[in-house]
């Protein structure tokens, strides 16, 4: 066996290894996101709240994830993606145990700020990380291993959440230590959190962050240590010379001749469409659409579960097919299956009788035309927009706006995120479920002409290739 192919596959084992760890920040962005699933009810007692409070309650989260993503990428220009990562651990440290110790609406609000800058930070860093450390060939592979990570970090939030309330007897009860079970749901993050901080210590910077600052050295070590160091070199004068005409990034970067640049106005609409289509009323308040829809808690926690473990298959499914047949592809063939889904759940809710308690009170067969059809959708979405918005918006931007277009398509994407999830119980007790699912359904059919009309394929291109 020659001493390239034996340098090679080292290499490519590394470039795998630290992909990984930046994808434990994924996991924590779906741990953060789905814990809150099954802590409603415990927020709706602990804090006295309405449904207007309770969605502000679960939704805020989303604005710190708005501002975690909107600055992050400036950050990381600035001080490196790495340090950016290290940063988002710490304060998803501190998420995870404030919000199980607070004691007022207020200050939970501002640990899930905290927690939501934590997410917002990994959810552009992690997918810009990878996307600058791995070769075009299997690039969309390992960024997809982020929506992996993402929804592995929703399952076991579900697990973890189901878990608890069966052994206390309610996520309302009182567990360990004297604390509510829905408390404990939250510092069971702390965990994974930990394990993502002390794993973070371990991988390099990105190469392209060091070319850009000058640290000539530091990046040609680093790239030796990705591609080897005949490729290394040949990759370093790539990237130096792909930087070389430009300046300091800027924000100022996304706009040319007085108008937004075409490509940011495509990642935008990608991260927004990707929430208006519904997926995080699924994964926030799971629980709660299913015990309206006549479901128990045990029943609603275990579907969630039931969710989550079609959405990690569906992301493998991804994960194989993304470097193969593209990302075009996935995105509109997912739309058109979105859309078909979403309409059937609305018309299985659709003049279901109401009981006493305000809840649905579906037939069987309509119960179960909601559970296929849901699931159908979770299966669709993680299949297409779920990871390959994230491989895109990782790799679609040239090196020079790359920072600055990653954080306003990430700001619109937990904007959406935020008005999507925070609307929702208002729409329930207002238009009802049917209708709700209806306007995702218009805008998953939406999705469809945008893919179709505005998106270009990003396959095998390197980044130094990217236009915009």
């Amino acid at each position: 066996m020659s001493h390239t192919s034996t340098s090679n596959r080292n290499s490519t084992g590394f470039i795998v290894f630290i992909s990984c760890i930046a994808t434990i920040g994924g996991f924590l962005f779906g741990y953060d996101s789905g814990v809150i699933n099954g802590t409603v009810k415990g927020l709706q007692l602990a804090f006295d709240s309405n449904s207007a409070g309770t969605g502000f309650s679960v939704s805020s989260m989303l604005l710190g994830c708005a501002a975690g993503a909107l600055f992050a990428g400036r950050l990381a220009d600035k001080y490196g993606r790495k340090a950016l990562l290290i940063v988002a651990a710490l304060l998803f440290i501190v998420s995870a145990w404030g919000s199980g110790i607070a004691t007022t609406s207020f200050e939970f609000v501002i640990y899930r700020i905290l927690g939501g800058m934590a997410v917002g930070s990994a959810s552009v860093m992690a997918p810009a990380y990878i996307s600058e450390v791995a070769p075009a060939r299997y690039r969309g592979m390992l960024i997809s291993i982020q929506q992996i990570a993402i929804i592995s970090g929703l399952t076991a939030s579900f697990f973890s959440n189901y878990f608890l309330a069966e052994n206390a007897g309610g996520s309302t009860v009182e567990f360990w230590g004297g604390y509510e079970t829905w408390r404990w749901m939250f510092w069971v993050e702390l965990i994974p959190a930990g394990i993502f901080f002390i794993a973070l210590l371990a991988i390099p910077e990105s190469p392209r962050f060091l070319v850009a600052k000058g640290k000539e050295q530091k990046a040609k070590a680093v790239l030796s240590r990705l591609y080897g160091t005949t490729e290394g070199n040949a990759k370093y004068t790539e990237i130096a010379e792909s930087l070389s005409a430009d300046h300091k990034p800027s924000f100022s970067d996304l706009i040319d001749k007085g108008k937004v640049r075409p490509i940011v106005w495509i990642g935008i609409g990608l991260a927004v469409l990707q929430q208006f289509v519904g997926i995080n009323v699924v994964f926030y308040y799971g629980a709660v659409l299913w015990e309206a829809a006549g479901f128990s808690e045990s029943e609603a926690l275990q579907t969630n579960i039931l969710s989550g473990s079609i959405s990690i298959i569906a992301c493998l499914i991804t994960f194989f097919l993304v470097d193969k047949i593209g990302r075009k592809p996935l995105l509109w063939f997912g739309s058109a299956g979105m859309a078909i889904s979403l309409a059937i759940v609305a018309y299985a809710f659709w003049g279901a009788p109401v009981d006493v308690n305000g809840n649905l009170a579906l037939s069987q067969e309509s119960g179960l035309l909601a559970l296929y059809g849901a699931n159908i959708y979770v299966f669709l979405f993680n299949m297409s927009w779920g990871p390959v918005m994230w491989v895109m918006l990782g790799e679609m931007f040239p090196n020079q706006i790359r920072g600055s277009g990653l954080a306003v398509a990430g700001l619109a994407q937990w904007l959406a995120n935020f008005l999507v999830t925070w609307s929702f119980p208002i729409m329930l007790a207002g238009i009802g479920l049917s209708a709700a699912y209806g306007i995702y359904a218009f805008f998953a059919a939406l999705s469809v002409l945008f893919v179709l009309i505005m998106v270009k394929e990003t396959k095998g291109l390197e980044l130094e290739q990217m236009q915009g």
